[in-house]
């Protein structure tokens, strides 16, 4: 089947990462291995139909990028493609399992890979704190926040507020960038999710000339403002930009 042909695919990339290794820095090693990273996304493409062979397929992916991130040339990019394909194998592996509670699953993961992330800050003050703590947060707040906007109940969303609350007070408390926007980010639509039902209802029951011109008056009041909310914008991006 094609999904097994995407698998067996892998095996291209899986040679052209050696030959790149092999060749080292020479000018020929990245075509080399941009040829393998294509036919890496071809295979993944071929596996979508089956999410049980897409999760070994992105897995197997991650193991490559893993081991190509030994490489120093290659660590800032290979090491942050080796997280991503381990995340989403996860995710995809949690709903192959139809898992309703993917927090049972994500959390023991989340726990040791913060408590490293913290080890390695403390070793080293300068490292990212997407680096430190990143994947670790993300393998957590990701598939809660998607749970959660499919969950009817309440006590999802409220948890998920809450502990997205907390990153984000963290992150801004001790300057962690990574903290301040997943946090923030999670926060933000996991609240738009709640209140969504309330607004569309209040909306409905105003009289419909009045959002349009509710909406009239707030482009007229940011096109008066605009070189301030310009400035703002920079500002923010500058202490964004300053944390670690």
């Amino acid at each position: 089947s094609a999904a097994v042909t995407g698998l067996v695919l892998l095996t291209v990339p899986a040679a052209t990462a050696g030959v790149g290794a092999w060749l080292g820095r020479r000018p020929v090693a990245p075509a080399v291995e941009g040829a393998g990273a294509a036919v890496a996304l071809c295979a993944l493409g071929l596996t979508v139909e089956r999410p049980a062979l897409s999760a070994l397929a992105l897995a197997l992916c991650g193991v490559l990028a893993a081991a190509t991130a030994v490489r120093p040339e290659r660590r800032p990019v290979a090491s942050w493609a080796a997280a991503v394909l381990f995340l989403l194998a996860a995710w995809v592996r949690l709903a192959v399992w139809e898992v309703t509670t993917p927090e049972a699953y994500t959390l023991p993961v989340t726990v040791p890979a913060l408590a490293v992330g913290v080890l390695r800050r403390r070793r080293d003050p300068e490292a990212s704190s997407w680096t430190a703590y990143g994947p670790g947060l993300a393998v957590t707040l990701l598939p809660s926040l998607l749970a959660a906007w499919t969950d009817p109940q309440w006590a999802r969303p409220l948890l998920l507020g809450l502990g997205a609350l907390a990153v984000t007070l963290l992150g801004a408390r001790f300057r962690l960038q990574a903290l301040l926007v997943l946090g923030g980010a999670v926060l933000a639509l996991d609240g738009l999710h709640e209140l969504a039902p309330y607004v569309v209802q209040a909306v409905g029951a105003l009289p419909r000339w009045l959002p349009p011109a509710l909406a009239g008056l707030l482009l007229l009041a940011v096109g008066a403002t605009y070189e301030q909310r310009l400035r703002d914008a920079r500002r923010l991006r500058e202490r964004l930009g300053r944390m670690h």
